[in-house]
């Protein structure tokens, strides 16, 4: 009888009680173990059955008679198969005495690393990690059989040798080998051993990571927790996708284009949410019906409802109906919860979990972020040669989320910011609040806002009155999407981030000014929805060449797309300035790529 290869699910004797549900399933998946290396026996099959009935006091029994009356190869794998049986019933201090006078070179195939591993598990039990890491040398040859189980040996090993960081780096290659619950356990793992180091540990250890690390998203996540930032790697990209070359049959074709046959569109159509929806929508089908009808794919639009569970059951509708690319779902709470789930279909998320987290393997995650905002605009004013800038936001989550960026990015960078505050919704004298942001300012500095225009509209001549002559720099939430040069004649001089479609002309992009006269949802706050429901449709057939060549681009209605390795598409925001009370391009053209 072949021996059965010792289940993942033994190694949860000594583990932390979240991680047994993820070892009894990883049983169900690992791998045939290779040929015996002993010749079959009645008393060996007998000794395997009683391993496989769970039998494990007599399983270990059976086989130390029958080492004790083999020599040579076959006692040590009776041996090893000995002190495996005594682990599975938790007796470590018996495994280790039947591995006592155990051979290495007596064990053959995959024996030699299980008995690493089990060694390394008997050495966590007796309080010696650093002899459980010394065994734990994972590398990307061990068979995927046994690559689970040493990766979480290694994370525990790592923990208990004093190293919460390297045990969060192999817990994030454990997850990208994991699903469902398994993968839920594994990543609140990797998230309570983060959260054991302090904000300045997780910034500079993770300055030493390598743009693809798979830790890299975590720790990012577990500086949010704290209220912290990290500064971003801007994307610099410089190919656009689409370039037409000759396919294998000599005809052109667009490089980097794979067309999808079904597409479902997921958005809260009858929630609270149905107005930011229906201009996401308008957006994608507009850009949809501007395609040429032999490249469009079949569309069905789904309610995604007002709950995560709600978007999980549109999206497993949609994958009945037949979809092989689902965009959606919106809330970014039903985008966490989505990504939980086995996706049998690829998504393209129209926001980023409020977790943090990446997406599953072939799907992606775009969104327009006031992060993304806020760095950029730091970088809009390093380039501009300002080192130091006061932080004046409105009292808002999305704007505290704009000003933490703005900070990471600018302080990395060399930049002070000398002072802050918050502007509190129905407050209209901002008179102290001037004072305590901008005291420390100085002729050469700049101010970073971000807030709605009316709140704007209000701070601008207060900033005059109080002699603040520095320039303005803002996110995109100062332009109501509309031009009023009565009303925005205060914001003149302002410098601000925003989506290029609302400004003019683009390639391929229907243009704005026939929208807007024909679909409401062109208009106004809606405009920039609008834009973005365009690019979904746009990013479709390009995202996995996007994600596998971070140099290309797409050009986009709100910016030039980029997307980094783990599925995240990124956004280079175009720049306009008030002239006059009307938004113009600054510097004459609407430049989407930071200046090199």
């Amino acid at each position: 009888m072949t021996p059965r290869q010792p289940g993942i699910s033994t190694f949860a004797r000594g583990a932390a009680p979240a991680l047994l549900a993820l070892l009894l399933s990883a049983c169900a998946t690992m791998s045939e173990p290779g040929p015996s290396p002993v010749a079959a026996s009645p008393d060996a099959d007998r000794a395997e059955e009683f391993y496989e009935q769970g039998d494990f006091d007599r399983a270990a029994s059976a086989f130390l008679d029958l080492a004790r009356t083999r020599r040579g190869d076959e006692a040590a794998h009776y041996q090893l198969r000995a002190a495996e049986a005594m682990r599975e019933r938790g007796d470590f201090n018996g495994a280790a005495r039947a591995l006592d006078d155990i051979k290495r070179r007596r064990l053959h195939g995959e024996e030699p690393l299980r008995l690493d591993l089990l060694e390394a598990e008997i050495a966590l039990q007796q309080g010696d990690p650093a002899r459980a890491r010394a065994l734990l040398m994972i590398d990307e040859g061990i068979p995927a059989n046994l690559r689970l189980r040493a990766l979480e040996l290694r994370a525990r090993a790592d923990v208990a040798a004093g190293d919460p960081f390297s045990s969060a780096q192999t817990r994030a290659r454990l997850d990208r080998l994991l699903a469902g619950a398994d993968r839920e356990q594994n990543r609140q793992l990797l998230l309570d051993t983060l959260s054991k180091l302090d904000a300045d540990t997780l910034k500079s250890r993770f300055d030493t990571l390598q743009p693809d690390d798979p830790l890299r998203p975590w720790v990012e996540q577990a500086l949010r927790k704290q209220g912290r930032a990290l500064a971003r790697e801007l994307p610099r990209p410089s190919l656009p996708v689409g370039t037409m070359r000759p396919g294998q049959d000599g005809a052109l074709e667009a490089e980097g284009y794979q067309p999808s046959r079904r597409v479902a569109l997921l958005l809260p159509l009858n929630a609270q949410l149905a107005g930011v929806a229906n201009a996401i929508r308008d957006g994608f089908l507009s850009a949809y019906f501007a395609d040429s009808p032999e490249r469009r794919p079949e569309l069905r639009i789904y309610d995604a409802g007002k709950t995560p569970a709600d978007a999980i059951a549109a999206y497993q509708k949609a994958v009945a109906d037949g979809a092989d690319r689902v965009v959606g779902p919106l809330q970014r709470e039903s985008v966490g919860q989505l990504f939980h789930q086995p996706l049998t279909t690829r998504v393209l998320a129209l926001n980023h979990p409020d977790t943090g987290e990446v997406p599953p393997a072939g799907s992606a995650e775009y969104g327009l972020l006031p992060e993304t905002e806020g760095a950029q605009v730091a970088e809009r004013l390093r380039e501009r040669g300002i080192a130091n800038a006061s932080v004046i936001v409105a009292e808002a989550d999305w704007a505290e989320r704009a000003a933490r960026a703005f900070r990471a990015q600018f302080e990395a960078a060399g930049g002070i910011v000398v002072g802050e505050t918050r502007l509190r919704e129905k407050e209209v004298n901002f008179s102290t609040a001037i004072t305590q942001a901008t005291a420390g300012l100085g002729g050469d500095g700049a101010v970073f806002v971000s807030m709605r225009p009316q709140q704007a509209r209000l701070l601008l001549p207060q900033l005059k009155i109080a002699n603040v002559t520095a320039p303005v720099f803002a996110t995109s939430h100062i332009y109501s999407g509309d031009s009023n040069a009565t009303l925005d004649r205060d914001l003149d001089g302002v410098e601000f981030c925003d989506a290029p479609w609302l400004f003019g002309p683009l390639p391929g992009k229907p243009e704005r000014s026939q929208m807007s006269g024909q679909i409401a949802s062109a208009n106004g706050v809606g405009a920039r929805l609008f834009a973005f429901g365009m690019d979904a449709y746009a990013l479709l057939p390009y995202v996995d060449w996007l994600i596998a060549h971070p140099e290309s681009y797409l050009g986009g209605a709100t910016g030039e797309l980029t997307a980094d390795n783990f599925g995240r598409v990124h956004r280079l925001v175009s720049w306009a300035r008030f002239v006059n009370g009307m938004p113009q391009p600054a510097e004459g053209a609407l430049n989407t790529i930071p200046m090199q």
